[in-house]
């Protein structure tokens, strides 16, 4: 709740706050399942919302979508309201935007292949140093082509291109074996299978869709429906870093301020860093060390703190600790980790409190006015004002068709790309083919070309080729059929 400037989550003996210039620091919010993460979680995005703040989140199970409808009184909510002393509570739905790659329950959100670039394309497609190489190869010629790559289509096509006219490119490029380029080509297949092919095409997500407020000044909650998404963690970390990563090169520079421009929560965090390699943890790192001066907080939720790996746990200042569970001795020490995280409160031994903690109850630690942080609290997470629980489908269809984002998106543009770039190349070699074969004369058409270009591509070049070998072909086949004649 926002309330006095501030951000109101919790209440022990006393009201626990959020401070806005600090928010971009960065958040953890852990516990055990069944704890009262996904509360803490609708708490804080409504309060970013309220003070005008837009909101990226993940939604990996599919319980936050009820931000968008206000809540229902009930026995147990009006108890917790008034144990907490809220006063002027009221239930409220949210600006609220959804989106998912699928296109299934939110806007599509859709990239193109240039924009993801072979570093992450060689991690979404688990490819070796030497394919990783070889794509490199591939993006610079199509950049020297000025071939542009938006889909899977494309890139397929290019592939096959080089493949079959390799010897063409190897003169300045290097060596492109067929095995590897084969390879390329069958990850790139299994990337559709799994959902690339919708997830690369235009029109492209505009960032800046993600920066508005609605007439009363609240900041929209986008929200990306990923429980589909949730079933390929390799294709949800990959776009996850790659959204940071673009965020990150897109925005100017800010410091501090007095409230965040934007702020992410990532559920089920360990999904961002499991099997992945150093190379992508140490990027994440990165932007989360750089990304706050440029305005931008996030908070990362999971079951335990030691799913993230400690470069990046040592920049989240602000954290919420539900319980943790401690049955099995590797069990008791993450407890034993994550108490000595927190400032000491001695009133109590955060050890033993971590593991007596009840649901929607936990130990708060935010920046204090120094930015230092704070000592440890033990209380209560506020109730929220929006619906706990999913909305219906018919819901979710009156949330996106209403929207004025839909018309933006919803459906696919396929322009002249590489695929077509590429496909007209090989119709005018097959077309030049069937005139010659009929006896016509091409000799002028290649002068004016070569009159007017200085240079031709490694395209053309290769196009040429097999048009200069259709014609060979056919003169000699000519020459035999005269000789026979004229010796017979």
């Amino acid at each position: 709740m926002y309330a006095d400037g501030k951000l109101w989550i919790a209440k022990g003996e006393s009201k626990v706050y959020l401070l806005p210039q600090y928010a971009n620091r960065h958040g953890l919010i852990a516990g055990a399942s069944g704890t009262g993460k996904t509360v803490t979680l609708k708490v804080m995005a409504e309060s970013f919302s309220e003070m005008g703040v837009p909101v990226f989140m993940a939604d990996i199970k599919g319980d936050v979508s009820g931000l968008c409808r206000a809540g229902k009184d009930s026995e147990g909510m009006r108890g917790r309201i008034e144990k907490l002393g809220v006063d002027g509570f009221g239930y409220t739905g949210f600006p609220c935007e959804f989106w998912d790659i699928y296109g299934e329950r939110g806007h599509p959100v859709r990239t193109t292949v240039d924009e993801m670039g072979p570093d992450m394309l060689t991690r979404l497609m688990g490819l070796s140093e030497v394919q990783e190489d070889v794509l490199r190869m591939v993006f610079r010629i199509c950049a020297d082509e000025g071939w542009e790559l938006v889909d899977t289509k494309d890139l397929r096509a290019v592939l096959g291109f080089i493949s079959d006219n390799r010897k063409e490119y190897e003169g300045e490029y290097g060596a492109m074996s067929v095995q590897s380029l084969g390879a390329i080509q069958r990850s790139v297949m299994s990337l559709e299978d799994a959902g690339g092919d919708i997830f690369f095409g235009e029109p492209a997500l505009d960032i800046d869709d993600w920066f508005r407020t609605d007439s009363d000044g609240r900041g929209f909650i986008n929200i990306l429906h990923s429980v589909k998404l949730a079933h390929n963690p390799k294709l949800y970390s990959t776009f996850v870093v790659w959204l940071l990563n673009d965020i990150f090169t897109t925005l100017p520079e800010v410091g501090d301020t007095e409230k965040p421009k934007l702020v992410f929560f990532f559920d089920e965090a360990h999904m961002l860093f499991d099997d992945a390699p150093p190379v992508l943890v140490q990027k994440v790192e990165q932007v989360v060390k750089l990304i706050r001066s440029k305005g931008v907080g996030i908070y990362f939720i999971s079951q335990n703190p030691s799913d993230i790996p400690d470069p990046v746990l040592s920049q989240l200042g602000n954290r919420v600790q539900h319980a943790l569970r401690a049955y099995t001795p590797k069990e008791q020490k993450a407890v034993k980790t994550a108490a000595e995280t927190f400032r000491a409160n001695p009133k109590f031994k955060t050890v033993d409190v971590i593991t007596e903690l009840g649901t929607g109850e936990a130990l708060v630690s935010f920046l204090d006015e120094k930015g230092r942080p704070g000592v440890a609290e033990r209380a209560f997470i506020l109730p929220p004002r929006s619906y706990l629980g999913q909305i219906s489908e018919g819901d979710y269809r009156a949330m996106i068709y209403g929207s004025e984002l839909d018309e933006r998106y919803r459906e696919r543009i396929d322009d002249y790309t590489a695929y077509e770039a590429i496909g007209g190349a090989e119709e005018k070699a097959g077309a030049v083919k069937a005139k010659a074969a009929a006896g016509s004369k091409t000799k002028t058409a290649a002068k004016r070309t070569a009159t007017t270009r200085k240079r031709k591509s490694y395209a053309e070049k290769a196009t040429d080729r097999m048009v200069g070998n259709a014609a060979s072909a056919i003169g000699r086949g000519l020459g035999n059929m005269l000789s026979k004649k004229l010796f017979r």
